[in-house]
């Protein structure tokens, strides 16, 4: 049976790098648990992870924060279902749990970015009555 982990031990972390390696590829697995670590202490990020007959299935990273413009909401930073587990219900899965981490926070929103190309994403954010509010702009410097 699957059951959600927050994933805290150096050890628990280094479990999630090939899974979160499929969405941000230039990562570095020997540099992985110190980066989360330190988004951890700097940020309040939280990892966590489905875990199914001892396998990472999806995992999220996100941290509950506060502006001017969203009050107080729950930012996902990272979301993601590994490759051979999709269409099983995973996601669906963390983001009701995302959603319930808001709500016992006392969170107004739930908020994500999610890459324009994703559009496979994009239909299951949809169809989980989430809107699409704003577009997101960046500049390499």
């Amino acid at each position: 049976m699957a059951f959600i982990k927050k994933m805290t031990s150096d050890s628990d972390i280094a479990e999630t790098f090939s899974l979160i390696k499929q969405l941000r590829p230039h990562l570095q697995e020997d540099e992985y648990a110190a980066k989360i670590k330190n988004l951890q202490d700097l940020y309040g990020y939280n990892l966590v992870a489905i875990v199914e007959e001892g396998q990472i299935k999806s995992a999220a990273g996100y941290k509950i924060t506060e502006s001017l413009a969203w009050g107080k909401y729950l930012y996902v930073d990272d979301l993601i279902t590994d490759n051979n587990s999709r269409s099983n219900g995973y996601a669906k899965l963390l983001i009701d749990w995302l959603e319930l981490e808001a709500k016992n926070n006392n969170c107004e929103q739930l908020h994500l970015d999610s890459g324009v190309q994703r559009h496979v994403a994009h239909r299951f954010y949809l169809n989980r009555t989430m809107d699409i509010t704003g577009y997101h702009f960046q500049k390499t410097l």
